[in-house]
């Protein structure tokens, strides 16, 4: 069992930076990923990492303004968020899975992680 508890969410103003953290507790996990989902959409996937392997990838509407990375000593995944935009305003949601995944199609698909967290808000005003 693998337990996910997500920080850092909040109110910025567009172009600002947020960063949000995940620690993850219980059996170990080699693919942690965040997602979003505003209201009325579908969770999407933001970006992921692959605790093993070291590979990130990222959707293409975030790409060159978030950046994930992580401290394996605390068992954390950070997601640094800068030039934020009106339309990333979602909660956020961790995720995570003991395969270690190494595409972007397994590291995209809600279905692949097991373990999920609570979800934190972030908005993010023009």
């Amino acid at each position: 069992q693998v337990q996910l508890v997500e920080s850092g969410g909040g109110l910025a103003q567009a172009g600002g930076s947020l960063r949000l953290s995940c620690v993850a507790s219980g059996r170990t996990s080699n693919s942690m990923a965040w997602f979003r989902q505003a209201p009325g959409k579908e969770r999407e996937f933001v970006g992921a990492i692959s605790w093993s392997f070291g590979r990130t990838d990222y959707a293409d509407s975030v790409k060159g303004r978030f950046t994930i990375s992580r401290d394996n000593a605390k068992n954390t995944v950070y997601l640094q968020m800068n030039n934020l935009k009106p339309q990333d305003t979602a909660v956020y949601y961790c995720a995570a899975d003991s395969v270690d995944y190494n595409n972007y199609s397994c590291f995209s698909t809600p279905s692949r992680y097991r373990y999920w967290g609570q979800g934190t808000q972030v908005t993010v005003s023009s």
